[in-house]
Order: C-alpha cells, then sequence, then structure tokens
C-alpha cells in the first residue's frame, strides 16, 4: 500500500477584506505504511478538511502532502491514487450496485472481465451478493454504506480515505458497520485514514489516533496510550466516555508530605495527599494552581479503608445495566462516577467519594499540558 506524509500543512480560506480564515495550522504527521490512522476532533476542528486536502478536493495554502514520497500537491484526484468513502454515500440512484461498483472501472476502461472479477471479490467480501442487481432506494442505510466501500476497495487504491462514513447510521447499524471496515483493514492491508468525531469509533478502530482542536494536532498516539497517557487537559477531556472530571486547586505542604486542595478551601472541597511518587514530581508546584483529573471509573464510594477524599451532592443516577452512572456535584464543580450497578442514591443525598490516585491526572493550569 503507502505510506502518507503530511508537512507544513496549512488551509486558508479567504475572506472578503481580510486575511482569510486559517482552519488548519502547519500540521505535521506521518501515516504508515498499512496502518489505520482516525483523525478525531470535535466539529471545526480540522480533520475533514485536512481529508479532503489528502484527496484533492481541497486545495492546500501552504505545506506538502506526498503519498509514498511522490508530491501530490498539483496532482488531480483522479491521479493520486486514493479512493474516498463520503458521509452521504454518493451513489448513483438510478445504477444497480453491482453498476455502481463497476462504473469507476469503467470510466478507467478496465476490460469487462477485470471488472466483473473485482467487483464480485468486493462484493463477497462485503456480503453483497444478494443485492448486486437492486437499486440503492432497496438497500438499507447500512447495505448502502458498504456498497460505497465496495466502489472504493474495487479499485484497489493505494490509500483509502473515510469521511465520517456512519454518521448517518443508527446506533446498532454503527457499532456493526465498523467491525466490517476493522476487518476489512485486516484483510486488505491497506492504508487507511478515517475522519470521526466519535471518540469511541476512534478508539475501537484506529492503529493510531490523531487528536485535533482549532486546526491543531493536540496529539498523536495509540488508543490506551492516549487514554492512560493523555498530552494535556483536551485530549483528557475528549477521550473517554463519561469524560474525565477536572479540578482546579493547589499543592500545598502538609507535616511532611504535600497535599492537593481544591480552589475555595470549603470543607466539601476535594482534598487528599500525593502519594510518594506524586509528590516526587509535584514538589517544584507548590503553592502553585495545577488541575486534577480523575475519570469516572476511579471513583468510588468512601469506606473505612478507602479514605474521602470528597463529599458531593447526588444530582441523578442512570442505571446502564452493567454499571451506574452518578452525577453529583461539588460546590459548583460537576462530578460523574462510574459505579457498580447495584449503587443507588436519591437525589440530594450526599456522599463521601474516594479517587484512585494510581489513575490520577495532573496538568498545569497554565498551559493545561500534562504534569504527570
Amino acid at each position: 500500500m503507502a505510506q502518507v506524509s503530511i508537512k507544513k500543512l496549512v488551509k486558508i480560506y479567504p475572506e472578503k477584506g481580510g486575511r482569510g480564515n486559517k482552519v488548519v495550522h502547519g500540521i505535521d504527521l506521518e501515516i504508515r505504511d498499512r496502518e489505520f490512522m482516525v483523525l478525531v476532533g470535535p466539529s471545526g476542528c480540522g480533520k475533514s478538511t485536512t481529508l479532503r486536502m489528502i484527496a484533492g478536493l481541497e486545495d492546500i495554502s501552504g505545506g506538502e502532502i506526498s503519498i509514498d514520497g511522490r508530491v501530490i500537491n498539483d496532482v488531480l484526484p483522479k491521479d493520486r491514487d486514493i479512493a474516498m468513502v463520503f458521509q452521504n454515500y454518493a451513489l448513483y440512484p438510478h445504477m444497480t450496485v453491482y453498476d455502481n461498483m463497476a462504473f469507476g472501472l469503467k470510466l478507467r476502461k478496465f476490460s469487462r472481465a477485470e471488472i466483473d472479477a473485482r467487483v464480485r471479490e468486493a462484493s463477497a467480501m462485503l456480503g453483497l451478493d444478494p443485492y448486486l442487481e437492486r437499486l440503492p432506494k432497496a438497500l438499507s442505510g447500512g447495505q448502502r454504506q458498504r456498497v460505497a466501500v465496495g466502489r472504493a476497495i474495487v479499485r484497489r487504491p493505494k490509500v483509502f480515505l473515510f469521511d465520517e462514513p456512519l454518521s448517518n447510521l443508527d446506533a446498532k447499524m454503527r457499532v456493526s458497520t465498523r467491525t466490517e471496515i476493522s476487518r476489512l483493514h485486516e484483510r486488505l492491508g491497506a492504508t487507511m485514514i478515517y475522519v470521526t468525531h466519535d471518540q469511541v469509533e476512534a478508539m475501537t478502530m484506529g492503529d493510531r489516533i490523531c487528536v485535533m482542536k482549532d486546526g491543531h494536532i493536540m496529539q498523536v498516539a495509540e488508543p490506551l496510550e492516549l487514554y492512560n497517557r493523555p498530552a494535556n487537559v483536551f485530549v483528557a477531556g475528549f477521550i473517554g466516555s463519561p469524560q474525565m472530571n477536572f479540578f482546579r486547586g493547589k499543592i500545598v505542604p502538609q507535616n511532611s508530605g504535600l497535599r492537593f486542595v481544591e480552589n475555595g478551601g470549603a470543607p466539601a472541597s476535594v482534598s487528599f495527599e500525593l502519594t510518594d511518587s506524586q509528590k516526587n514530581t509535584m514538589s517544584a508546584r507548590q503553592g502553585g494552581e495545577v488541575i486534577f483529573g480523575v475519570r469516572p471509573e476511579n471513583i468510588s464510594i468512601a469506606t473505612d479503608g478507602l479514605p474521602a477524599h470528597a463529599r458531593a451532592n447526588v444530582d441523578i443516577c442512570e442505571p446502564m445495566g452493567s454499571e451506574t452512572y452518578v452525577y453529583l456535584h461539588n460546590g459548583d464543580t460537576p462530578i460523574i462516577a462510574r459505579m457498580p450497578p447495584t449503587v443507588k442514591y436519591a437525589a440530594n443525598e450526599t456522599c463521601a467519594l474516594h479517587f484512585d490516585m494510581g489513575a490520577a491526572h495532573f496538568f498545569d493550569a497554565e498551559t493545561e499540558q500534562a504534569i504527570c
């Protein structure tokens, strides 16, 4: 397949009487041969624009894109040896499934026998054999998306590009279709670049994930690396569902140790002693403001063996079957805890919370970059 290299990539949309709207800010990204790379981030972060520049559907304002060492900035989309799967399927409504998949090959003057072999091979991979003579209107959303993927497969491109392909599917169909795409990647051994705003899709599908915000890359790493060692507050809050809880406070000395105390200092505020390993890292931060982060699954009810690190009032409990999400507040600070399914609290009930210090995160309050 192919390696994709992005260097100092910039996209600026012109505006009347101004310098233009810069939506991609000189990003660098190396996508390895046969890698499944996911670009993820909120709406407007530049992920789809970046994908469209790789495809040649958007002009490049600055920087360079290359595939297998060949710079493609000025290469026409049809000559880039890529195939793109769009969010809206983009199928021809008057053509059968077979003809939709074969159309691109016909334009490229492939022989009838080669077209038929490629279409039937892709159809068998995607379970589309019973539908080859149907029109798109006779298919479900998931089946139409598979046809769009099949149309890309038959071209046997160097790089597959997916632009939020599951957004129009219902929740159950999204799960099954993303599994199919992951299996397809394993089977084809292809280089794939996949854009989504859904961090669950990113975590379950990507070999590596590129998290973007406001046209900048926040972090590129394997899924569990992002989850366990986020580079900054944005990544920590974006990756994980429900998202990480954050508390602003200070590191203060206490006896021979150090303690985190949430800003405000009320009796119910978050307060705990740092572990020995945290003391070594945070000793230089005494008196300075930091951000403490803890994920919902690392919060439990304080007991005799688990000291209380905060007291909070319950807003609502959401039973999910295998677990319960407990939404609380501590003053003006919201807290989300992931508890066992047996946990039940009434609204406005007060409970004592324990944080797993082995899974705690600290960030610089000014730069929001990770400390430990």
